[in-house]
């Protein structure tokens, strides 16, 4: 899951790609370290191994409901999440997933799936 990857969190084990991901999100993550100021900055200081946990978390809270779009709503063509509700020629039709409503949690079906977030990966 996307979510377990950027917060460091994937039991994504048995693959040598593993570590090379982590690498590279670390590199990410420092970068937007690097580029905080002030109490920011100080309140990200001190991750052990430089791994960034905190501000992955952080990072992740702030972002998924623009990664859960992205993945959902920009990917043409494909069928896994994104269906032909706004078409007007399914059961779906007026439930799109890719307008403008809000995300207030009443009814609206953009609603980010994220309830798994914080339950272990194995137990999903």
């Amino acid at each position: 899951d996307i979510g377990d990857i950027v917060r460091g969190k994937d039991l994504y084990f048995g693959n040598n790609k593993r570590d090379k991901l982590q690498e590279q999100l670390k590199k990410y993550f420092n970068n937007i370290y690097e580029n905080l100021e002030g109490a920011a900055k100080k309140h990200y200081n001190g991750d052990k191994n430089n791994d960034f946990f905190k501000l992955r978390e952080h990072w992740w809270a702030l972002n998924r409901q623009d990664v859960w779009k992205a993945i959902t709503c920009e990917a043409q063509g494909f069928n896994y999440f994104r269906q032909t509700a706004c078409a007007g020629t399914s059961p779906t039709d007026g439930r799109c997933r890719c307008d403008d409503k809000t995300s207030d949690g009443n009814g609206d079906v953009n609603i980010v799936p994220t309830y798994f977030d914080y339950v272990p990966q194995y137990l999903r």
